[in-house]
């Protein structure tokens, strides 16, 4: 694949996935609960094959996944990148205890991952966790949580809009080990759901896929649950990020794609004023400006997840600027959409309507457009520094 254009056979991919999102996932996302777990449709995601790959594609494969699913069935896309999301720290980063017992369930589609990150008040500030993982000398040996080592650490706080909480069956939690160093003072940890003194509670979002609050009440962990180093956790939270942040971009151009062909469709057969919608050149300059619009998002994106696959260095602005761009563009694309369509789009159920409320929260998770601003700034400064200084 170049920059600029995809291959016969990944095209054909895609073609494939479109069909199978469609045929098959998408009666199994309809039947589900909103705000729940549908693990049905996690399961089929490893029947298909589809949570392997998670594990063993580059960032460009994992954008054409996002990309193809989101446009046939957003439920089953949110399936496979939360799965990703909160297991990649233990497949990148993990202990081959940790690997083990927890991988082969994920790709099954057994179990259910979730990335436990953000907290009340340490959104997009990451740096800023408040969750404390306080020195605990008295865990003994054993199987259980806190056990394993001579010493380990007891988890309180409180972690917030968490995916897939608080069903999931384990979580990657990052907490503070170090007081007052910001990002050199947070670890990762691997945390079962069953673990003593963990809680959690449903959030009534907008989003139809799970979201909800954890409670961590002296939760023990211990070394066998760190995943990575002790005070490394924020590199492990970034380098995921950092992968996933272009493909949140591929689920926003998805999304955008089938809300630009739902328009297409609409308004070469809705009749007003004498002729068809794309007869009127106010309408059809729109399209034309939503199409080029959706392109422009999807190619940044494909040259983003180039760069992560090549190991360039300049893969955090293009991340950024992949993931800022194509959540934007997918916001544009289908409110200009539903006002094309008229009320029908508002209606329950119809696919407009489904899809408005599922483009809202790409431009806040994963850092919100403003941090997608903020990381492009400064690596922008920081390379015309670095050029200075040679």
């Amino acid at each position: 694949m170049s920059e600029f254009a995809l291959d016969p056979k990944e095209l054909q991919w895609c073609a494939e996935l479109r069909a199978l999102a469609a045929e098959r996932l998408r009666p199994l996302a309809e039947v589900g609960e909103p705000g729940r777990i549908n693990r049905p449709l996690v399961r089929a995601l490893g029947e298909l094959g589809l949570l392997e790959r998670l594990f063993s594609s580059g960032s460009l494969e994992l954008c054409l996944m996002r990309e193809s699913l989101a446009y046939g069935c957003t439920e089953a896309e949110t399936a496979l990148a939360l799965q990703g999301l909160g297991a990649h720290p233990v497949h990148a980063h993990g202990s081959p205890a940790q690997r083990a017992r927890w991988l082969p369930q994920v790709r099954e589609g057994s179990a259910v991952a979730a990335f436990a990150l953000s907290e009340p008040d340490a959104g997009s500030d990451a740096a800023a966790l408040a969750l404390a993982a306080e020195r605990d000398t008295g865990a003994g040996s054993g199987s259980g949580a806190g056990h394993g080592s001579a010493d380990g650490w007891r988890l309180t706080g409180e972690k917030c809009w968490i995916s897939n909480a608080p069903e999931a069956d384990f979580y990657t939690v990052f907490a503070r080990t170090t007081p007052g160093a910001g990002a050199r003072g947070v670890s990762a940890f691997l945390v079962p759901a069953d673990r003593p003194g963990l809680t959690g509670t449903p959030l009534d979002m907008i989003s139809p896929h799970p979201i909800g609050a954890l409670a961590f009440d002296g939760v023990r962990v211990s070394r066998d649950d760190l995943i990575g180093e002790v005070d490394r956790g924020f590199r492990v939270a970034m380098g995921t990020l950092n992968l996933f942040r272009p493909s949140v971009g591929a689920f926003a151009v998805g999304m955008a794609q089938a809300a630009l062909d739902a328009t297409l469709s609409h308004t070469s057969q809705r009749r007003a004023f004498g002729g068809t919608l794309k007869d009127l050149q106010s309408v059809a300059h729109q399209v034309a400006e939503l199409a080029t619009r959706t392109e422009a998002a999807r190619l940044l994106v494909y040259a983003a997840a180039a760069a992560y696959d090549r190991g360039d260095p300049d893969v955090p602005r293009r991340a950024a600027m992949a993931k800022l761009l194509a959540t934007e563009t997918a916001q544009q694309v289908v409110d200009a959409a539903v006002q094309l369509h008229g009320a029908r789009a508002l209606q329950r159920g119809h696919l407009l309507e489904h899809l408005y409320r599922e483009v809202r929260a790409p431009r806040i998770y994963e850092g919100a457009t403003e941090v997608q601003r903020t990381i492009i700034a400064k690596e922008l400064y920081a390379q015309l520094d670095e050029e200075a200084a040679e």
